[in-house]
């Protein structure tokens, strides 16, 4: 069962509102305020206006290395969706905690501060560091300043575990993120008068085009990642816009697309046959308008992630989870991040992603306890792996 505690502090941060739009310095406030008591500094690094922030603490100052428990602060929104409950309301019923981010992810974060005095009296031979960060729902942005920040500060971990629901079995792989826009300029006329127009829409078409093409081509020739739901790389195109009337040859066009490659996969590459393909387009367009033309601009980035089953932290979540298998997740996180900064990384949290970004979302109070029993059990371990 979870302790009165734990669940008191993650039903505290499922209240605050940290959809990714708006701040989250109230949460991380809270934490660094409750971290002062136990006389834990943070370091806090900050997106460009200051209106949110990371959180770095590191619990047993003075140990040679330590294991990062790593968060992400911010929310999706509820928006339009059909909740039966207040989304900031940390409802405990039926055994579960409802509310919004209670799954993904506060709850692990509040178990994590719970254990605080725990790690700081642990005979452990590392440190524990808290690493919470903000906007990894819109593209994984706040963790590149704290790995930045970590860097510079020459830090170093041994090992990061990160929180994000995985029913409690460590995740050892996941897929890359990779969204773009495309941004047609043609030039606009009567539609009478086609001829002397270039139809963004129609260019824009084409390229959109090129993105299936590419996508069926995974599908069918791609070597197939065993684990995955979908075993090979995606593409797809999610939102499209242009032209202001029927009559009127489209000036503009834009749209969105994405694509979700298997670490065995390079996304830069994808990227490059979609542009270069743009690119030999232009010419014809640029001999009826030579400002014709198509930019592109990176929405986000978020890199696969391949640890392993081989992984030190990987046999310590294991240990202390109980589970003797791995699993792979479809969705991303900043697992990718951190290992490529050089820190050997697992995925394992409380919670399933089914209830995620859902009306209702909920995490069961058996899985949190779970997830406090292994808290407590890193803080009685006396190695890594």
């Amino acid at each position: 069962m979870i302790s009165p505690h734990a669940l008191e502090l993650a039903q505290t941060l499922v209240r605050m509102n940290t959809v990714s739009h708006r701040s989250n310095l109230e949460l991380i406030h809270f934490i660094r305020d409750h971290l002062a008591q136990l006389g834990v500094k943070s370091r806090l690094t900050w997106n460009a206006d200051k209106t949110k922030a990371n959180l770095f603490a590191t619990l047993g100052e003075g140990k040679p290395a330590g294991v990062i428990l790593s968060g992400h602060t911010d929310t999706v929104p509820w928006d339009g969706q059909d909740w039966s409950m207040d989304p900031l309301g940390a409802v405990v019923q039926d055994g579960r905690l409802f509310g919004r981010g209670s799954a993904d992810m506060k709850a692990f974060i509040g178990i994590a501060l719970s254990q605080a005095e725990q790690f700081l009296n642990s005979d452990a031979p590392f440190a524990v560091h808290f690493a919470f960060t903000y906007e990894e729902e819109i593209g994984c942005f706040g963790v590149k300043e704290l790995i930045a920040d970590l860097r510079d500060a020459g830090i170093r971990p041994l090992a990061c575990i990160v929180g994000e629901p995985t029913s409690m079995v460590p995740a050892i792989a996941h897929k890359g993120v990779y969204r773009y826009k495309c941004c047609v300029r043609g030039k606009e006329a009567h539609s009478s008068l086609t001829p002397h127009s270039v139809n963004a829409i129609e260019m824009a078409a084409r390229v959109v085009g090129r993105v299936r093409d590419m996508a069926e081509g995974f599908e069918r020739n791609e070597p197939r990642f065993a684990g995955f739901d979908v075993p090979f790389s995606t593409a797809s195109v999610g939102q499209f816009h242009g032209g202001i009337a029927d009559n009127v040859v489209p000036r503009d066009a834009e749209f969105r697309y994405e694509f979700r490659n298997l670490p065995t996969a390079n996304a830069a590459q994808m990227q490059a046959e979609v542009v270069a393909y743009a690119q030999a387009l232009e010419p014809a367009m640029k001999t009826v308008a030579p400002a014709a033309g198509f930019s592109f601009e990176t929405i986000c980035e978020i890199p696969s992630f391949l640890g392993s089953k081989d992984d030190a932290v990987t046999r310590l979540a294991q240990e202390l989870t109980g589970e003797k298998g791995t699993t792979l997740v479809a969705f991303g996180t900043e697992a990718g991040l951190f290992k490529n900064a050089g820190i050997p990384t697992v995925v394992c949290g409380p919670g399933s992603i089914q209830q995620a970004h859902q009306p209702d979302e909920f995490v069961s109070l058996e899985q949190l306890a779970r997830c406090e029993a292994f808290m407590q059990g890193l803080a009685r371990t006396r190695a890594l792996g």
